[in-house]
């Protein structure tokens, strides 16, 4: 066996690789190179001597390249094409949220994990903060059954050219930023019998808000999101009620925390808070995704989890679209 460190190769200089590049460092893994669209461009070669990463070449030259694995944060429409291709050659990948743009494609990336062997995690980084252990933990433990779960995350996005505009490559508030309430309440409560919502539209069909109900047997739980909320920051709270007491957390869904994560709870009628962090999700998610490659412990998110987390997604749009309550079948 070798003792090379990880390598890793990134699709895009996507601003979202620009947390991964560090995070990869800091796990002991090493970026061997990315590759562009436009490999030549000027952008591409400000991006390689601002990170010091070489750059590979083409998406194509990327999936060919020396590597462990290959992380995907193409806009939506490409985390299909690029992640099974990385599969096929012998890659891991780490694909960025949404994993795909629907349930089929979702279940498309399943297979491909399955048929080649190799590992495949959607990259929710927010998950491997020790803040969402605890949140889990006191929900668990303290707080009785659960009734009531609501997640929200909202946020202004001002560029015109954002792909999130277009509606063909995925875009819009639920896919974006409503994944993640989404899938924290999944967390916490598991699957829903159905679900409803609303939401506001562009002409072009990009929902720039939307809230939705997942129904469960003795809860319900909402989720409201955005992408034409607050100028200055993004706004995001978890609120979880049980039998016993409530807890409350901002910025729940922070993936790299500098300051510590504040947990509000009452139990009981008894208040208290707990500090917990801070911490970088990103470099925990990428270190574990690491070990798991190398047969050292269970990947803790299947191929199968991004399935129902995209089943979730796509019937909390068809209920937007339809007015109508959509149920989710086993």
């Amino acid at each position: 066996m070798t003792d090379r460190p990880f390598r890793w190769g990134l699709l895009g200089a996507a601003r979202i690789a620009r947390a991964l590049i560090p995070a990869i460092r800091e796990a002991g893994g090493e970026v061997a190179g990315f590759g562009a669209r436009d490999p030549h461009s000027a952008r591409v070669q400000a991006f390689a001597e601002q990170w010091d990463v070489p750059v590979l070449g083409t998406y194509e030259d990327v999936v060919a390249a020396d590597v462990d694995a290959v992380y995907n944060p193409l806009p939506n429409d490409a985390h299909l094409p690029w992640s099974v291709a990385a599969m096929r050659a012998g890659k891991h990948a780490l694909t960025e949220k949404p994993v795909a743009l629907n349930a089929a494609q979702a279940q498309a990336i399943a297979d491909a994990a399955r048929e080649t062997g190799q590992l495949h995690l959607e990259a929710f980084a927010y998950r491997f903060q020790p803040h969402v252990d605890r949140v889990r933990e006191i929900a668990a433990q303290d707080l009785g059954e659960i009734r009531a779960v609501r997640g929200m995350f909202g946020f202004h996005m001002t560029n015109p050219d954002d792909f999130r505009w277009n509606a063909d490559q995925g875009g819009g508030a639920l896919l974006d930023v409503g994944t993640y309430p989404v899938n924290l309440i999944r967390l916490l409560l598991g699957e829903p019998a159905a679900v409803t919502a609303q939401a506001r539209w562009t002409p072009g069909g990009v929902d720039l808000g939307l809230s939705g109900t997942l129904e469960y047997p003795q809860a319900l739980a909402s989720v409201d999101c955005a992408v034409d909320w607050l100028h200055e920051r993004s706004a995001q709270r978890l609120t979880v009620v049980g039998t016993r007491g409530v807890l409350d957390v901002d910025g729940v869904f922070h993936s790299n925390t500098q300051q510590p994560t504040i947990l509000r709870v009452e139990v009981e009628g008894q208040a208290r808070t707990e500090q917990v962090g801070p911490g970088n999700g990103y470099a925990r998610m990428v270190a574990h995704f690491q070990r798991a490659a190398r047969g050292q412990e269970a990947l803790r998110f299947t191929p199968d989890d991004a399935v129902a987390q995209a089943r979730v997604l796509d019937a909390l749009l068809q209920a937007a679209r339809t007015g109508q309550r959509v149920p989710l079948t086993p």
